[in-house]
C-alpha cells in the first residue's frame, strides 16, 4: 500500500469518526473535521504533508502525490 492510499484513508477515517462525534458528543468535533479538511487542502496546494513525511521514515513506498 502506498503512502498516498494510506494517507487518504487516514483522512476519511479522522472526519468519519469526527462526525460520528459530534453526533454522539458534541458539535465541536467538527472542528476536526474542519481541520482535516483544511490540511487537505493545504497539502494538495503545497505537497507539504506531516502523515506522509512520518509514513515514508517508516519505509512506506511512496505514492505519485507525495514523493
Amino acid at each position: 500500500m502506498t503512502i498516498d492510499r494510506i494517507v487518504m484513508i487516514f483522512a476519511g477515517t479522522v472526519i468519519l469518526v469526527s462526525l460520528v462525534l459530534s453526533q454522539l458528543h458534541s458539535v465541536h468535533w467538527l472542528w476536526l473535521t474542519a481541520f482535516a479538511g483544511f490540511n487537505l487542502i493545504q497539502s494538495a496546494i503545497t505537497g507539504f504533508c506531516p502523515p506522509a513525511i512520518l509514513l515514508k521514515k517508516l519505509g512506506f513506498k511512496p505514492g505519485s502525490s507525495f514523493k
